[in-house]
């Protein structure tokens, strides 16, 4: 069974940077396609950006390109996102995901649900 935990997130004023962790356990992480998604209040989850097993390719949302940066350490089983220039409507609970789907790509991952989830970390940017 794999487990996704996140952490890094908090309350942050507008255009500060923050970066997101999520560790994973229970699998081989070298081998999942893995991807960021965020939930905002009253408003549906949407995919954030995701990246390919060896790190090699990456995806994003329109909304982030150029100000998030999503990366992986798999000698240490760990997912990062990196958020610059940080937006009030950047608030919303991020979500580590993995894909277990053996033919997966950080482009499928851009409309394919993943198979693993974390709880979540809330992220909140005051204007």
């Amino acid at each position: 069974q794999v487990q996704l935990v996140e952490s890094g997130g908090g309350l942050v004023q507008t255009g500060v940077s923050l970066r997101l962790s999520c560790a994973a356990s229970g699998g081989t992480f070298s081998s999942a396609v893995m991807a960021w998604f965020r939930q905002a209040p009253e408003k549906d989850r949407e995919f954030v950006a995701a990246i390919s097993r060896n790190g090699g390719t990456t995806t994003y949302a329109e909304s982030v390109k150029g100000r998030f940066t999503i990366s992986r350490d798999n000698a240490k089983n760990t997912l990062y996102l990196q958020m610059n220039s940080l937006k009030p409507e950047d608030t919303a609970v991020y979500s580590c995901a993995a894909y277990s789907q053996p033919f997966m790509t950080a482009t499928r991952a851009m409309s394919d649900m993943p198979r693993y989830w974390g709880q979540g970390t809330q992220v909140t940017v005051s204007s």
